[in-house]
């Protein structure tokens, strides 16, 4: 009867809506991802998806949620190479990203932007490494928050500059964005998922973009690699995951939701306005996302704990 009931179950999927957890704030990157791709998968699985966000510390308290909610479809989780980052980030995590979960496929990979305040003095990224090693705590650098992608950017240029600047952590890209723009703060690491249109319009400067390749939508934007900081390329890979022993029929139809919502062209064309790339379909699947994230597992746990940064 058990056994009927299970099946049955999986047959219905989905029955009710869906939930997405997001694991930092609303008006955020990772968050704009999610709510871009909601609308599309909901579609495809005949149910409303809907968007939740849990914050708080890096993205752990969301991940510790999921792992721990019933592993029946209904609770998705995006995340990016935070959930990679992590291990190495925190002494004791209440989870593990290779055993606590089922992976659905990798989704989009996006740049990032060293960014400065309209009115900060250095108008060029040489003019910013001159101005940071002759100001050094004086210059302020803000981040979404312990653990996030902005604070793992920062601390990464810091390391390769040589400089210790003064942090500020914020409670998610939004208000660190908001502060930057206002004049609260000097400096930003940011994706370009909401970026480029303030770069465009002078209300933020920016010094260079962190992966090694120019954006089309920036072209005249150069690399921080290009500009002296030689290997530097940190960008910002998502994943969408479940609680560890979902049913493979129903993580198959997830699997399928999300590839029909990362070729719908809209979200296509979306993606692309803000240099955000769709990885190829192959990377779409259980195997290449759980692989990847084991390799990235393997990169940034050195690099964390060389340049301290979990300090």
């Amino acid at each position: 009867m058990a056994f009927s009931t299970a099946s049955q179950a999986q047959s219905n999927y989905p029955a009710k809506p869906i939930s997405l957890i997001v694991p930092f704030a609303a008006g955020g990157p990772t968050d704009a991802v999610a709510r871009l791709l909601a609308v599309p998968m909901g579609k495809a699985l005949g149910q409303t998806v809907i968007v939740e966000n849990v914050v708080g510390a890096g993205g752990t308290i969301a991940a510790t949620k999921v792992a721990r909610s019933t592993p029946d479809g209904y609770t998705l989780f995006l995340h990016h190479m935070g959930m990679a980052t992590a291990p190495a980030l925190y002494d004791s995590l209440p989870y593990d990203p290779m055993k606590d979960f089922d992976y659905v496929g990798q989704v989009v990979d996006v740049p990032m932007l060293m960014l400065g305040r309209k009115d900060f003095p250095p108008k060029n990224f040489k003019e910013l490494e001159a101005y940071i090693k002759a100001n050094k705590e004086k210059v302020t650098m803000a981040n979404a928050g312990p653990g996030a992608v902005s604070q793992l950017c920062g601390l990464i240029f810091m390391s390769r500059e040589g400089v210790k600047l003064t942090t500020i952590p914020y409670k998610g890209t939004g208000p660190a964005l908001t502060d930057l723009m206002g004049g609260q703060v000097d400096l930003l690491c940011d994706q370009t998922t909401q970026t480029i249109p303030y770069v465009k319009d002078g209300r933020v400067q920016v010094y260079g973009v962190t992966t090694p390749k120019r954006l089309s939508a920036l072209p005249n934007v150069p690399t921080l690699d290009e500009q002296g900081l030689k290997g530097f390329d940190v960008k910002v890979w998502h994943g969408l995951y479940l609680a560890k022993g979902t049913p493979p029929p129903i993580l198959e139809k997830i699997n399928a939701a999300l590839k029909k919502a990362l070729n719908d062209p809209d979200v296509k064309a979306r993606l692309n306005d803000s240099n955000i790339d769709i990885v190829a379909m192959n990377k779409v699947s259980p195997e290449a996302l759980k692989s990847h994230l084991e390799a990235e597992i393997n990169k940034w746990g050195p690099i964390i704990r060389k340049s301290k940064i979990s300090d």
